[in-house]
């Protein structure tokens, strides 16, 4: 029987990080320019988020619920309105403490790779905990895709933000916590699916013993030379099991609360 890694999880790092890992059944791709396009004008305007869609699906995100999830976000709403303009460009853009909001691509790509936990329903989760409220973006999408979310942020300034920001969408699946998430969220766990948008040397040992087995985690991780990547750590009966993936940038994480 293969031993149960320690704590805090050791990376393997492969000389090769895997391309891509398979994250859904095999589906015939959406033909990208088959996605409705809405008539409107503007940012709010949801045909501006179905060219964002298009974009996504023609970068390989084959997912339907993570390109429905992402078109029925509206993005603009998260970011300072000095850089709505630029809400719908495949670009992370600051949003306050030296923190930022990922890229659409970014956020699309580990939301799917999060929907391919062994534990997974067809194309849903369960209950999810995202470490990194940040403006409450991802938080939302996640809203659309689990049963539910608990994001917690410890910068209590961007916990305020994310509060203001999700309050207008009436999302009564979502738990806004402030706390450190290098403790992950006990409370709440098992959880089906965790996702960091901060990156460290190490796993922190609370998100492993809070994934409830068949559950995926996906966050980002220093790999040699300082280099993040994107590690997928699958929780079996056995153990973790960890896939490398490709080269990211993310704020760093910390500990503590501020």
């Amino acid at each position: 029987m293969q031993r149960r890694p320690g704590f805090p999880a050791r990376i393997d790092w492969p000389s090769q990080p895997a391309a891509r890992l398979a994250v859904v059944p095999q589906r015939a791709q959406r033909d990208a320019a088959a996605l409705p396009m809405p008539q409107g004008v503007g940012l709010d305007s949801a045909a501006v988020r179905a060219r964002m869609v298009q974009r996504l699906a023609a970068s390989g995100i084959t997912a339907a619920p993570v390109l429905q999830a992402m078109g029925a976000v509206e993005r603009h709403r998260f970011v300072d309105t000095a850089l709505v303009n630029q809400a719908y460009e495949d670009t992370s853009l600051p949003i306050g403490l030296g923190q930022t909001i990922s890229k659409p691509s970014v956020v699309a790509r580990m939301t799917e790779l999060l929907l391919g936990a062994q534990c997974a329903g067809t194309n849903a989760l369960g209950r999810v905990l995202e470490i990194g409220t940040g403006c409450g973006y991802q938080a939302a999408v996640l809203s659309r895709l689990a049963r539910e979310v608990y994001t917690i942020e410890r910068l209590r300034a961007l916990h305020e933000k994310a509060r203001d920001h999700l309050r207008p969408l009436r999302l009564a699946n979502v738990h806004l916590i402030l706390g450190d998430g290098m403790l992950g969220y006990a409370a709440g766990a098992p959880y089906a699916g965790i996702i960091s948008a901060a990156g460290g040397d190490n796993l922190p040992s609370h998100w492993c013993e809070q994934l409830a087995v068949g559950g995926r985690l996906v966050a980002p991780i220093a790999g040699a030379g300082g280099q993040q990547m994107l590690l997928v750590v699958d929780k079996t009966s056995q153990g973790l099991k960890q896939s490398v993936l490709e080269a990211v940038h993310f704020v760093p994480l910390k500990s503590g609360i501020a």
